[in-house]
């Protein structure tokens, strides 16, 4: 008995050994480790910014093949916890160049139209109650554009599509096509506001079927429609502008091509279209964690492809914008909010969906944050347009 105990405590200590070496150069700030025994640790000088709690030893193989995914994980299972700001924590992780969490997945899955059907269903369709817990008004799960300090998140949703509509200089009786609709609501403001004919693609069925609702409720069915398709299957039609907010992240890194052809078959000759979406730094692809338990099948392009892309479609590229700070506040207000609602949001969820979606959207505010990713809004177009305007004025004239 003596014996065993003696090497229970050799294991633990061996344990400790492993997590006090791999921990300490996680992060460049002062912090401190308390171990499942109550041990504690404290790395730095000055005074300690969190402390993270573990309360059970972790799979030391799992921490070595892919740091990323196991913290996240054991963050998810509350095998650990932490005593601080999460997401001053993750910014603080970022700001460490070195830090061997910065290693992501390079684990590219081709996504033919069943995988990205199956993929978005895992993301989109968790339930329109769940969503409208903790988004604005409309439902608009993408980037705010905050014009004022002050702005509210239905003031930035509201300017970003304004921003976007504006950008793709839309006139009276124009064809209108978005890829990637989500709940609707720009098309839903192209129709009411410029008397244009939208056309918005989804993939979830919640979505579809929130869209056809608000269409109806509206009345606007002469002007606004939606189709439940993946946009490889839309044929025999043309559009003067098209647009995605927020999609091409779920199209992959190998079919990025794809996507710029089919958008250029679509578009009619002289036609424009704007792409909004989350741009890489370096070409890594998306965090392992993310990868697997939120976005699954996703992957962040860097600028540089998306523009050899659109040049090798002989696309104009008129504009580039970054909106990475607003994304950063626009996160910040739905992580406020996902926390505001969790009396609700504990009535159908348990604790484990709870601390991934808080790890999710803390984690991507910290990301945007501290620049490990960015976000664009590129605006191109099929062939030499001379009828937009000379300067970038038109923008932002109200």
């Amino acid at each position: 008995m003596i014996e065993l105990k003696e090497k229970s405590k050799l294991i633990i200590n061996t344990d400790k050994i492993f997590y006090k070496s791999f921990l300490k150069n996680i992060f460049h700030i002062p912090f401190e480790i308390r171990f499942w025994d109550g041990e504690e640790e404290k790395y730095g000088e000055g005074d300690s910014k969190f402390k993270l709690i573990f309360n059970c030893p972790l799979s030391k193989t799992k921490l070595l093949n892919d740091p990323s995914l196991a913290l996240g994980e054991a963050y998810m299972t509350n095998e650990m916890d932490i005593d601080g700001d999460l997401q001053n924590i993750i910014e603080y992780l970022y700001q460490n160049k070195k830090s061997i969490l910065h290693n992501d997945s390079n684990k590219h899955i081709r996504n033919n139209i069943k995988n990205s059907k199956d993929n978005v269903h895992h993301h989109y369709d968790i339930g329109n109650e769940f969503y409208k817990l903790w988004l604005d008004d409309t439902m608009t799960y993408s980037c705010g554009y905050f014009k004022f300090p002050w702005d509210s998140l239905n003031d930035a949703q509201k300017n970003k599509r304004s921003h976007i509509l504006r950008k793709l200089n839309l006139n009276k009786g124009q064809t209108l096509l978005d890829i990637g609709c989500g709940w609707g609501e720009l098309i839903l403001t192209a129709a009411k506001e410029y008397n244009v004919k939208a056309m918005g693609i989804t993939l979830s069925s919640e979505q579809f079927n929130k869209v056809k609702e608000r269409i109806k409720a509206e009345g606007l069915e002469k002007l606004v429609e939606v189709e439940l398709l993946d946009y490889r299957e839309l044929k025999n039609k043309k559009f003067d502008r098209i647009v995605s907010v927020g999609m091409i992240e779920h199209v992959g890194k190998e079919l990025l091509p794809e996507y710029f052809t089919k958008v250029k078959n679509l578009l009619d000759e002289d036609g424009i279209s704007l792409l909004h979406c989350i741009t890489g730094i370096n070409g890594d692809g998306v965090n392992s964690w993310i990868n697997k338990y939120i976005f699954p099948g996703g992957y962040i392009p860097t600028i540089k492809e998306l523009i050899t892309y659109m040049s090798d479609e002989e696309f104009y590229l008129l504009d580039v914008e970054s909106l990475r700070r607003h994304y950063g506040r626009t996160l910040e207000h739905w992580s406020r909010n996902f926390e505001n609602a969790l009396p609700e949001v504990k009535k159908k969820y348990d604790d484990k969906f709870i601390r991934m979606w808080r790890l999710y959207l803390n984690g991507c505010a910290a990301s945007f944050n501290s620049g490990n990713i960015d976000i664009h809004q590129f605006l191109f177009t099929k062939g030499v347009n001379n009828n937009l305007p000379w300067t970038r004025e038109y923008i932002y004239l109200q």
